[in-house]
């Protein structure tokens, strides 16, 4: 289990690394996923201990939610004060995230030949 958090916690460090070193707009966490994945991927292989502490992780994800949790208690009187904005923000960027997942999943359909739609049995 400690050479599997080992391995997880240095992918995210590489990320980290990597998005000031770059200054690319994402975080760091999200690019030590994506080099975790790739590894994955060129290794075609998914070590047992690995699996067990991500598996181990998942379980108590939602305690990961405590701290965000706390801070919304602690700005409730300014998330009062912003209700309508913050309504319209994910208003907004969840329908705008439905329609470009829809759009790349068309587009990728096409792309792999596949149609989008189950076909009607004859």
């Amino acid at each position: 289990m400690l050479n599997a958090l080992t391995t997880l916690l240095f992918f995210q460090l590489a990320g980290e690394v990597i998005a000031r070193a770059s200054g690319l707009p994402l975080p760091g966490p999200v690019i030590g996923m994506a080099l975790l994945f790739a590894t994955l991927l060129i290794r075609n292989d998914l070590p047992d201990n690995l699996r067990g502490t991500a598996s181990g992780l998942l379980q108590h994800l939602s305690l990961l939610f405590v701290p965000a949790g706390v801070g919304v208690v602690l700005y409730l009187s300014l998330i009062a004060d912003q209700w309508a904005a913050i309504s319209v923000a994910l208003l907004v960027s969840t329908t705008a995230t439905i329609a470009v997942s829809a759009l790349v999943m068309v587009g990728l359909s096409r792309l792999t030949g596949r149609d989008a739609a189950p076909e009607e049995k004859r």
